[in-house]
């Protein structure tokens, strides 16, 4: 992967300019008091002031913290800031390890097909107290996934998501099995081998799974599933143009589950750990599943095919269920998997489903913890009969009736999904659709450190 930063935390430095943290409408002194009132700088949020000293050169830079400061605002920095080695002042002691991790995640710049005009590094020397390996770890984990979505489909097939599930195992000394192509039909995956059937030779689907860990039967099992449709045109129920433009996106969830495994197999955290996602291309051909059409599942369940553009729940189906076999404690599945999430919830706060109480409560608790926005939503029994058909076991598309999209997806996974112990589902957007400093337009991650947080929480490293 190419993806660049335009900052870095660093250790140390012998030099480093101060970044004053300034609340809104502070009294400040002398010169500098002058120079803030001659730039309409009050200390709101986000406001940036460069200050230069005697003999012109910059000598700190004052950064508005608002009427209360909140660490995210950081994550505009590096945007903001000329290119130096800066510090920070006015953190509060107890966010100062969130402040770092906001500074780097802000430093993400996706920059393999475009050159940038060159405007040096940024580098910012980590405060007192704080971890920077774990810091570096939870950034670069999140710059992977928000790299693999910003790529395009072309770069991005399942092949390219094969080789770096790959790596990853590699790295850790975990277990790689792949299952692509006519393979998926002989090993019992029906429902992704007749997803991705219609894509080219080249970019056959393929079903990825990691195994880490696993000799240690003492110790909880966690499960981490992801949806890998590298580019969705809808199937033969066609998107238009403008739903298909940014489909290269629909490959979040195995970008998400990917990199949240790296994350907990680099922290070695006290579980065996499997790592599950279908990698799969909706094409359009004379192959393609069909509307009307009943599929097989890897669970024995039939499922009538009301859409082909509800295809992400159907790969999910068969990967949920070989989650299953391996009797988890904990299966975490993520997925962009309705435009309804979007409607219920807009783009920056991903729905979460789980009948589990108080999984619920700790993921809700880590996403505060960390600022990755979850928000719980019902698996409401009322609309389970809006799935039922006449013809087959389930359908992948709800009766219009239900309305609630990506309610009645989650139920539709529900069926699948492992019940040996708690599972959650995240209905994640992973895209900026809105551009602004330290959150370009593109890939975003969501939900995975705020999962993190819960798993270090629940499974610390022995």
């Amino acid at each position: 992967m190419s993806a660049s930063s335009t900052a870095a935390l660093i250790a140390s430095a012998e030099t480093a300019v101060p970044v004053r943290l300034v609340a809104k409408d502070a009294a400040l002194e002398g010169p500098v008091a002058a120079w803030a009132a001659a730039n309409a700088f009050t200390g709101k949020s986000g406001q940036l002031l460069l200050v230069a000293g005697a003999d012109g050169a910059l000598s700190e830079v004052l950064f508005g913290a608002g009427a209360s400061f909140e660490a995210k605002g950081l994550r505009a920095l590096p945007a903001k800031l000329p290119a130096g080695t800066y510090r920070l002042d006015g953190v509060p002691a107890a966010e100062t390890g969130a402040a770092a991790l906001q500074f780097a995640l802000g430093a993400y710049l996706f920059d393999r097909y475009k050159a940038r005009p060159e405007r040096g590094a940024v580098h910012l020397v980590a405060p007192d107290g704080v971890d920077l390996d774990e810091t570096l770890t939870i950034a670069s984990a999140c710059a992977l996934a928000r790299e693999m979505v910003d790529t395009p489909a072309a770069d991005m097939g399942p092949l390219q998501i094969e080789t770096i599930a790959r790596e990853i195992a590699q790295s850790a000394g975990a277990t790689i099995t792949v299952t692509e192509g006519q393979a998926l039909l002989e090993d019992n995956y029906p429902a992704v081998h007749a997803v991705g059937r219609a894509a080219a030779p080249h970019r056959q689907p393929r079903v990825i799974e990691i195994g880490w860990n696993l000799d240690r039967t003492d110790l909880p099992l966690v499960a981490l599933v992801g949806k890998g449709v590298v580019f969705d045109t809808g199937g033969l129920d066609l998107k238009p143009a403008a739903g298909m433009r940014n489909m290269k996106k629909d490959m979040g969830g195995s970008a998400h589950a990917l990199a949240l495994g790296r994350l907990v197999m680099a922290a070695e955290l006290n579980v065996r750990l499997v790592v599950l996602v279908a990698a799969v291309e909706n094409a359009v051909s004379a192959d393609a599943f069909r509307p009307g059409d009943i599929l097989s599942s890897r669970k024995g369940l039939t499922i009538e095919i009301g859409n082909t553009d509800a295809e992400g729940r159907l790969i999910l189906a068969d990967v949920l269920t070989r989650a299953s076999e391996h009797s988890p404690d904990l299966t975490l599945d993520f997925a962009t998997l309705t435009g309804a999430a979007r409607v219920a919830l807009g783009p920056e706060l991903p729905p979460l489903y789980t009948d589990d109480e108080a999984l619920a409560a700790d993921l809700l608790s880590a996403s505060a913890a960390v600022d990755d926005p979850l928000w719980r939503m019902p698996l409401w029994a009322g609309y389970k009969a809006s799935i039922d058909s006449e013809i087959a076991d389930v359908k992948n598309d709800s009766a219009a009736w239900a309305q609630a999209g990506s309610v009645t997806a989650a139920l539709f996974l529900q069926k699948f999904a492992p019940t040996t112990g708690a599972w959650a589902h995240m209905d994640i957007f992973a895209w900026n659709s809105r551009g602004r400093p330290g959150h370009p337009e593109g890939g975003e991650a969501q939900a995975m450190r705020a999962c993190y947080e819960m798993l270090k929480r629940r499974y610390p490293k022995a």
